[in-house]
């Protein structure tokens, strides 16, 4: 045998003994993903199971005791929700933790298994005890209707699509209100300034919501979030606090977004966000719109919303109201819609016990001569884009139109 023989006879060798180490190395990786997969399974098996009919939720809920959790873990009281009845989502977190933490080290987190969990929301009736008068009877009954056609439409939405992300994700953008025990989700474009306003006062971080500047609400960092606790702190949170969500119709919403954050002076949209779309979308754009990203037109804009390779990622002032609250994983107790805002904001503070004097702020928060974003605003805004391009967009928002039961708009 040459030389060149044995070279040749090394290397092939050498790339057999690659070949197979990596070989070994995936068939590894792939039995510890089956396990977590398979614990994960065998969990909400066990744990996430609906009493039959006839047989009292309790009782259903006591024979599936997870293993290292106690009755009295499970049961966390609170006034606002049903005594005694676990809730499917704190009990699958807190169980699947647990003992993926104690049988399984081989991720960095345990929330990182925590994903593709079907969880319907449970529809808890709300506490009343603290509504005063008899002038709440219509609000109250618009909204049983917006609770229960939103449950309706979770239980069929998420009988077709398993939902997927991480416990700390859907909680990213609830606010924590610890003295009247609130949480509120916050959806940009729908009043949320004055809704963190009012979390300060009821926080007794401030007398009043009208003396809180616009930079105070949205950079002083007053509130904590949700995902700030840990894992007990979240699901004892999710579990016995009044849950929030304020939503507003999705194509206004938007149109507000755009106004706000390119029809004005903008250190942050104009040079993020206005360069990467006036570059992209604009044909022989100026070296000074290039340059600074103001002058973004509606129809750019819109371009870069439904086109699939942005050049720049999402924020949350035009993102999915599905995907900033998760509406069908979280069983919020209250849904305030922005055009009744003043009503179910007031409606909310009763049932929370908020001091009397207390009521929602009237203010626009920024640009206040401007009009106010409506529909007949937004009817401007859509003759910018062609039949297609306004289909698209309502399409982009699909899931928001039907879970708040908002009318298509006219494309």
């Amino acid at each position: 045998m040459n030389l060149r023989q044995v070279f040749v006879s090394v290397l092939m060798f050498g790339v057999a003994g690659l070949l197979l180490f990596m070989y070994l190395q995936a068939w590894i990786e792939e039995q510890h993903t089956e396990s977590g997969e398979k614990l994960q399974q065998q969990i909400i098996n066990q744990d996430f199971t609906l009493p039959p009919p006839g047989m009292p939720r309790r009782a259903a809920w006591s024979r599936n005791t997870p293993p290292g959790l106690s009755k009295d873990e499970m049961t966390v009281s609170g006034h606002r929700h049903w005594r005694g009845k676990a809730d499917p989502f704190g009990v699958v977190a807190a169980s699947l933790v647990s003992r993926l933490s104690e049988q399984q080290k081989m991720s960095k987190s345990p929330l990182s298994q925590f994903r593709g969990v079907y969880l319907p929301p449970a529809l808890h009736p709300l506490n009343k005890t603290l509504v005063k008068g008899g002038k709440w009877k219509d609000v109250d009954s618009t909204q049983e209707k917006r609770r229960s056609f939103l449950h309706d439409f979770c239980k069929k939405y998420n009988s077709r699509k398993k939902l997927q992300t991480h416990l700390v994700r859907l909680v990213s953008r609830i606010y924590v209100e610890d003295r009247h025990k609130v949480l509120y989700c916050e959806v940009p474009k729908a009043g949320c300034s004055n809704w963190k306003r009012v979390l300060m006062v009821l926080n007794g971080l401030a007398a009043s919501a009208h003396n809180i500047s616009h930079d105070d609400v949205h950079y002083g960092k007053h509130l904590r979030k949700l995902d700030s606790y840990d894992l007990k702190g979240i699901h004892t949170r999710l579990h016995t606090y009044t849950k929030t969500i304020f939503v507003r119709d999705p194509m206004e919403r938007l149109v507000s977004a755009f106004r706000d954050k390119f029809e004005h002076p903008n250190s942050y949209y104009h040079p993020v966000f206005g360069k990467a779309i006036i570059k992209k979308y604009r044909h022989n754009a100026s070296e000074e719109a290039l340059k600074t990203g103001s002058g973004v037109k509606f129809k750019e804009f819109i371009q870069y919303l439904l086109d699939s390779h942005r050049p720049v990622g999402m924020d949350i002032h035009w993102e999915q109201v599905s995907k900033l609250c998760y509406p069908c994983l979280i069983n919020y107790d209250f849904i305030g819609k922005f055009e009744t805002l003043e009503e179910d904001a007031n409606y909310f503070l009763q049932l929370v016990g908020a001091p009397a004097e207390l009521k929602f702020p009237k203010f626009k928060d920024r640009h206040s001569s401007d009009e106010r974003t409506s529909a007949e605003v937004v009817r401007q805004y859509l003759k910018e884009l062609s039949k297609e391009e306004r289909q698209l967009t309502y399409d982009f928002y699909y899931l928001d139109y039907l879970m708040f039961n908002y009318t298509s708009p006219i494309v």
